[in-house]
């Protein structure tokens, strides 16, 4: 298990971060609310912790008819374009982040005391703390791997690219410890809600593409682009 604790100001994350996550129509309210963001961005950053860990597992067998992998012995169903991605890795970092639980309470305490537009903005930067703690620990796992001499993949969560997003459950199963502290529901929604799963491909023959949208159907994604 490989564990780690990021500083925001680590993250790369500033007021022009979150407005690439607002859509078209909220683009004139952009530079209106700047100032807010950023007094929302300095409670948040006071507040979160983000952090992650990886574990490392042989990828197991391989069935190419049925689209599944196997490591530590638990089977994921990865379907098409996930299987074609990782088929080639001969080992698998399993992972998770977290945003941790905190922004989510001021999100929620801004929405209880009427503020909408401030929760709305708490949610996205809980979204960008907790997609940039992924990103530090995908570095996290090419620098290891390629201290091995092995290159890595992109890395692929339940629920996108048609992986069914119930193999969190099996995903969980493999970090029993998970020092996160995140917490999976019977429909395998993950607590707290700013969180990443997933998996990473490492390998000699496994190769990284920087435009991995062009694989995947969801064209509404939070996170298109960013992978």
């Amino acid at each position: 298990m490989n564990s780690f604790e990021f500083d925001f100001s680590g993250l790369g994350i500033g007021e022009e971060s979150i407005m690439k996550y607002l859509g078209p129509e909220e683009a004139s309210l952009n530079y209106e609310f700047r100032d807010l963001i950023k007094e929302l961005l300095g409670k948040a950053s006071a507040v979160c912790s983000p952090a992650a860990e990886y574990r490392i597992f042989p990828a197991g067998e391989w069935n190419d008819e049925a689209k599944t992998v196997s490591p530590g012995g638990v089977v994921f169903r990865l379907k098409d374009i996930v299987y074609k991605q990782l088929s080639l890795a001969e080992s698998l970092a399993v992972f998770l982040c977290t945003a941790g639980p905190e922004v989510e309470k001021l999100g929620r305490k801004a929405m209880e005391d009427g503020d909408p537009m401030t929760s709305y903005i708490y949610d996205i930067i809980g979204s960008a703390i907790a997609e940039a703690t992924s990103r530090m620990l995908h570095a996290e796992v090419r620098k290891a791997a390629g201290n091995s001499g092995l290159k890595v993949t992109n890395r692929y969560s339940p629920g996108y690219c048609g992986w069914d997003v119930s193999d969190q459950h099996s995903l969980f199963r493999l970090m029993p410890d998970n020092t996160c502290g995140i917490s999976l529901n019977d429909s395998a929604l993950m607590n707290p809600e700013k969180s990443v799963s997933g998996i990473i491909g490492i390998g000699r023959e496994v190769s990284f593409d920087p435009y991995p949208c062009r694989f995947c159907r969801m064209k509404q994604c939070l996170y298109r682009n960013t992978m």
